[in-house]
């Protein structure tokens, strides 16, 4: 491998206000151990053999094959966690066709167990105890003569060493610790399945998610250090008021103050959900807030009812969802880099498909403050589906396929510069880079991850 500075400073081309380009090149650096730094335009060479070339224009050609002229949008693996929740909400919901729409999704779980009785990530990973304490309870309600039942028990008995409520309820907040993102919705999920036992002793091992918190000013949400990840604002509302109404506090002042705020709090779950009904395009996320709300009897409230079309729109024919609708935007600058690296003299990708996608990079940039997270305008996120949040490592893959796809006009370095300004604006005060939000800090996705920002710092070329 031969390393060389490339010539890349247009990326960094002078911000007003900011350092110089090779400055600002320097601040986006990956901590190394010795305390060295990778400038952001040093990248890497690849001489390889004609074997190897033959095969990077075969693979390409392979790419081109699979694409129309546009995007690339891949197929996720079907998620039997997806499918426990959305199966659940739909269930809940109530809807025409929801009682089928279960149905199928219960046969396929039941098809999908593992066989040692729990259920993975997706149908081919090995099982673990997140995604078979909620499989166990949508089957439950949704099959409860389901033979899977008893041997999903056995699998949690085994890791957990009971199926009572409350050694699950500790095994499930000993395993997230502070983060209540996902241990506070599994355990609500269970309780509204009743694998916790009759309410309301069902809800004493489920901690109240402070949601009366989500309507304070957004500025001030890394002070009061809210226990969910920043992406996770719905189901903190969502799960929150469902915890508020099926077992409210025996303060007084404190019942008061969460029911006196949950009217406020809805109208910011309405704000925060996008057009097409599903938060994050995450078929989990949204169940989550849509059994939730339907818990509290807010089944018929807009935000469920939208979460509901979304789901509907999102399952599959053989009654499953994915984690997530696509990653086109992830998968298309991927597949453009890569296609740009094997074919550096367009012999099979033509110049005119090379600025059609070009275009269709261009056109999802964000421009304005996104209602979700409130990120400033210039990212990227991972779809160009309405449920999509900028981010950094799909800013910075956006980044890394405009560079490969040819030489940069005035629009294309315009959003360059935008990206890049987004990309440094997001670091953290430790100068690494999270997902979504600079500043939350000490969770996944909104601390520092050195994965983010090797992207973000390192031009790779092979």
């Amino acid at each position: 491998m031969k390393l060389f500075v490339a010539d890349e400073t247009a990326w960094f081309p002078a911000i007003s206000g900011d350092p110089a380009p090779a400055t600002a090149a320097k601040r986006l650096c990956v901590a190394q151990p010795r305390g060295g730094c990778h400038d952001a335009r040093v990248a890497a060479s690849v001489h390889l053999p004609s074997a190897a070339r033959d095969l990077a224009r075969a693979l390409a050609r392979r790419l081109l094959d699979e694409s129309s002229g546009g995007p690339w949008r891949g197929h996720l693996s079907s998620s039997a966690l997806s499918t426990a929740v959305a199966a659940m909400a739909i269930h809940r919901l109530g809807g025409a066709g929801d009682a089928d729409r279960a149905a199928r999704a219960a046969a396929w779980l039941e098809r999908h167990a593992n066989a040692d009785g729990g259920w993975g990530d997706t149908a081919d990973s090995p099982s673990n105890p997140s995604t078979t304490l909620l499989a166990w309870a949508a089957m439950s309600v949704l099959a409860p003569d389901s033979p899977a039942l008893p041997r999903a028990a056995t699998w949690i008995e085994a890791r957990i060493g009971t199926t009572a409520p409350a050694d699950i309820a500790r095994a499930v907040l000993a395993a997230y610790g502070d983060d209540r993102t996902f241990s506070v919705p599994i355990l609500t999920f269970c309780a509204l399945s009743g694998c916790l036992g009759p309410e309301p002793g069902a809800w004493r091992g489920v901690p109240q998610l402070p949601f009366e918190l989500a309507a304070v000013p957004r500025r001030f949400y890394a002070a009061i250090r809210l226990p969910v990840v920043s992406y996770a604002l719905p189901a903190l509302i969502a799960i929150g008021i469902v915890r508020h109404r099926r077992a409210p506090s025996r303060n007084r002042v404190l019942r008061g103050l969460r029911e006196a705020w949950t009217p406020r709090a809805l109208e910011l779950l309405v704000r925060l959900q996008p057009s097409g009904g599903g938060f994050l395009e995450a078929a989990p996320l949204t169940g989550f807030v849509a059994v939730g709300l339907a818990g509290c009897g807010l089944a018929d409230h807009p935000v469920a009812r939208r979460a509901g079309g979304f789901l509907r729109a999102t399952q599959r024919a053989d009654g499953s969802w994915p984690i997530d609708t696509d990653l086109a935007m992830w998968v298309t600058t991927g597949a453009a880099s890569a296609l740009a690296a094997a074919d550096p003299a367009g012999e099979a990708w033509p110049a005119e498909a090379r600025r059609t996608l070009r275009r269709w990079i261009l056109d999802r940039q964000f421009r304005d403050v996104h209602p979700f997270t409130g990120a400033a305008p210039g990212g990227w996120g991972w779809t160009d589906l309405s449920g999509a949040v900028p981010d950094a490592d799909d800013t910075a893959g956006a980044l890394l396929a405009l560079r490969a796809l040819g030489p940069p006009d005035d629009e294309v370095l315009r959003a360059a510069a935008a990206g890049a300004r987004w990309l440094l604006d997001l670091q953290n005060r430790d100068g690494g880079l999270p997902t979504f939000c600079r500043g939350w800090g000490r969770l996944p996705f909104d601390r520092s991850c050195p994965d983010q920002i090797g992207r973000a710092s390192c031009r790779e070329r092979v």
